[in-house]
């Protein structure tokens, strides 16, 4: 006859057969159990309170129990299914047999209510979803079987904490232990944030400002306990005398640690009475290990406030005493009678979960990755610049140094990632508070406040040199080809949005920077006027607006939405890419249906020619496709226009494409006449594809075999022609030979007044 805990449960109303079950899942599980060879129903029971539960008894007999197993589970156990009229809840299942085992994976309860069984690891909307009367008796079975040898908790699943979860939450600084070890006697501010009623309240750690609310200070008590062994999750105690007692059963002494931890508050001058504080926090440090004598494999934080000062808490435990407006040591000539447990049981305690703030590690392993990151520097960080540098924030990924001089406006809320508390503040210190929010104190982004091209047109700053990685975000034309001509700048990658805000590009520098971003930015160009993704890969935006009254105060029209699409997938593959150590171009266009395009692009090394005081620079895929275009042709010349721009900052001519000859040229081994079909029209499609950035530039021609690249003396004139043309735009005119073997000639010619 089993001895049943059935007094423990309310009794209900008493229902003479199954048929009587109102509730429809109680109903279902009596036809299972009726159909289960494994299980017999023994009664049921109805009972009426603020909800309708039915409650059905019964048998379960489980053959893979083994008998008289180390946990003390029977072949058949007699057990209490408690079902809610409301389908949302789970049935509790409660074992009836007295002296059923209290084990790990039980369900917290009141005080004297029997065993409950803890069978799901999922929330229970997931499990209501598939849930079935038949599979929740196999359930059932499957619990007492794994229970009973010790199998239930997975040799790979993390040990279990000691306490269930408590509605209160602590958060404390990401350096907590480094912290207390530091400053010792720190006192902390503890704020609260309340959440809607009855849902608890999350309350910050923070060290104590000078100027805080009395009230709101705490003392914090660290005490670090023995490694316990992981068992069943205990009830929150109310009371310190009972969480006293829970530890004690676990083998962990938390008396002696406390005393310890408040002795060391106090020197050997005591400390003034009216330096205690209003409350305390005992923040309990657990090793938790799987098994007794087992190493610790997790460290657990237990918060619980006490609404009492430390020191007043240190004289209850007679570890201080009073005397002339101080509190001091008590003196141990002998060893004092143990605490009174009823003494500590007046003492009233509320249970806190601990929760530490993110540092960089615990950042990365959420987000998936093992890398640290490069110690960088972001130029610019206005909306793509701020948003990826926040991705790499959360990720744990780098620490940064944020360079801009702009400062944030109203509109820039609008596809910024800063918010309301930032405008005025310039936007890297923006960055560095919001990193700062993020991580607190981990010092993930600082700031440094400049135009960026104004640190590279003299002596390359430090943040620029000394960097693993320098990001340019400057949405500008200037700045990359001013950090091309440092050979001493760190390795760059170059990212932008196109002007409508449906592309996005990322041009990365190879780790020896042998191919740098002038020549990346020339190569891009050159697959925009030749891909068919370039047709309007850089057509106009959406609109613009005036943004102040100045003239220059004019900003375009774009959504928060393109910029966080691109700025994510920039962000993510700026990670990737850059471990690796050759170039690379990347182009991704994103349609309106949200599907998106990525195009890559070859990458050729680059050639600098000197003419004049002006250095010409041009890619060996030009340079080769100059030369079969002259193979091509042999043995007459040949020759076509040349596509790129100037730039008189760096003083440098960059050649981006060579057109093949006209369809209406004349050409023999003597001479080359370029026609004029098609030219006009390819130069004008180059301008629009590129937004006006490369236009025509001069002519290259071909020599026969035998001859070198030098220039003839109707070549000359031909130059000479070329810089009457362009004079009216005050530009030079460009001219480039291919002679036999290759060899190459390159010349310009500007008139000047």
């Amino acid at each position: 006859m089993l001895q049943e805990d059935w007094q423990r449960l309310p009794q209900g109303e008493p229902l003479k057969e199954p048929a009587e079950l109102k509730i429809p899942r109680a109903a279902a599980i009596a036809r299972a159990v009726a159909r289960h060879p494994d299980c017999e129903l023994i009664r049921c029971s109805r009972l009426r309170g603020a909800r309708l539960f039915e409650i059905l008894v019964v048998d379960v007999e489980c053959n893979g129990v083994p008998p008289a197993n180390s946990v003390g589970i029977e072949f058949r156990e007699r057990l209490a299914l408690l079902v809610d009229e409301d389908d949302r809840n789970l049935v509790e299942v409660v074992a009836l047999r007295q002296g059923f085992p209290r084990l790990m994976h039980q369900n917290a309860g009141p005080p004297g209510f029997p065993p409950s069984l803890c069978l799901y690891f999922e929330p229970p909307r997931t499990v209501t979803r598939t849930w079935t009367a038949a599979s929740f008796l196999r359930r059932i079975q499957f619990w007492l079987e794994k229970s009973s040898r010790n199998e239930l908790h997975a040799a790979d699943q993390p040990v279990e904490q000691v306490f269930f979860s408590a509605p209160n939450e602590l958060v404390v600084p990401w350096n907590v232990d480094s912290l207390l070890e530091r400053v010792p006697q720190v006192q902390f501010d503890l704020v609260e944030r309340a959440r809607p009623k009855g849902m608890g309240s999350t309350f910050f750690l923070r060290e104590q400002q000078p100027d805080g609310d009395q009230t709101r200070k705490l003392a914090l008590i660290n005490v670090k306990l023995p490694v316990v062994a992981q068992g069943r999750i205990e009830q929150d105690p109310v009371t310190l005398g009972d969480l006293v007692t829970i530890l004690s059963d676990r083998g962990a002494d938390l008396i002696g640690p406390l005393k310890a931890a408040i002795e060391g508050k106090v020197g050997p001058e005591g400390v003034p009475v009216a330096s205690d504080t209003a409350g305390s926090i005992i923040l309990l440090h657990m090793p938790i290990a799987r098994g007794a004598g087992a190493a610790p494999e997790r460290i657990v934080r237990r918060g619980y406030l006490v609404h009492r000062g430390a020191f007043s808490l240190g004289q209850v435990i007679g570890e201080l005493f009073t005397h002339e407006g101080r509190f001091w040591r008590e003196a141990k000539l002998t060893d004092g009678p143990p605490i009174s447990l009823g003494e500590l049981g007046s003492i009233g305690i509320t249970p806190i979960e601990v929760l530490r703030n993110l540092d960089r590690a615990t950042a990365r392993a959420q987000s998936g990755s093992t890398d640290p990151g490069p110690t960088g520097t972001v130029v610019g960080v206005g909306a793509l610049g701020g948003s990826m540098l926040d991705f790499w924030v959360r990720a744990g990924w780098g620490k940064w140094t944020a360079i801009d001089k702009d400062h944030i406006k109203p509109h820039n809320l609008v596809r910024h990632p800063a918010d309301q508390r930032h405008v005025g503040l310039q936007k890297e210190d923006a960055a560095f508070h919001r990193a700062n929010q993020i991580v607190p104190g981990a010092d993930s982004v600082s700031s440094f406040h400049a135009d960026a091209c104004e640190l590279v047109e003299g002596r390359l700053a430090e943040p620029l040199r000394k960097a693993d990685l320098v990001v340019d975000a400057s949405t500008t034309l200037e700045y990359p080809r001013l950090s091309s001509e440092h050979d001493d700048a760190s390795r760059h990658v170059s990212v932008f949005l196109t002007p409508s805000g449906s592309g996005s590009v990322l041009l990365l520098e190879d780790a020896k920077r042998e191919i740098r971003l002038r020549t990346l930015e020339a190569q891009y160009y050159r697959a925009v006027i030749q891909q068919p993704w370039g047709a309007d890969h850089l057509a106009g935006s959406l609109g613009t607006f005036w943004s102040g009254a100045g003239c220059r105060d004019i900003s375009v029209v774009m959504p928060y939405t393109a910029v966080m699409a691109h700025s994510s997938n920039l962000a993510a593959q700026v990670q990737r890419l850059s471990l690796e150590s050759e170039p690379a171009i990347r182009i991704w266009t994103r349609n309106v249906d949200g599907s998106v395009q990525g195009h890559n692009c070859d990458v050729h090394g680059e050639r600098r020619l000197k003419v004049g005081d002006t250095n010409l620079f041009l890619d060996h895929a030009v340079i080769e496709k100059m030369r079969q275009l002259r193979s091509a042709n042999l043995p007459n010349e040949t020759g076509g226009i040349l596509l790129g721009y100037h730039d008189q900052n760096i003083k440098a001519t960059v050649i981006v494409e060579v057109m093949p000859a006209p369809a209406d040229s004349q050409s023999s081994p003597a001479h080359f006449k370029r026609g004029v079909q098609g030219v006009l029209e390819a130069v004008q499609e180059a301008m629009r594809r590129t937004a006006g950035v490369v236009g025509y530039i001069g002519e290259w021609h071909s020599h026969p075999p035998g001859h070198g690249a030098d220039p003839s003396p109707d070549d000359l004139y031909q130059l000479a022609y070329l810089a009457l043309g362009m004079s009216h735009e005050g530009l030079p005119a460009v001219s480039i030979i291919v002679g036999a073997d290759g060899d190459l000639q390159a010349m310009n010619c500007e008139v000047r007044e």
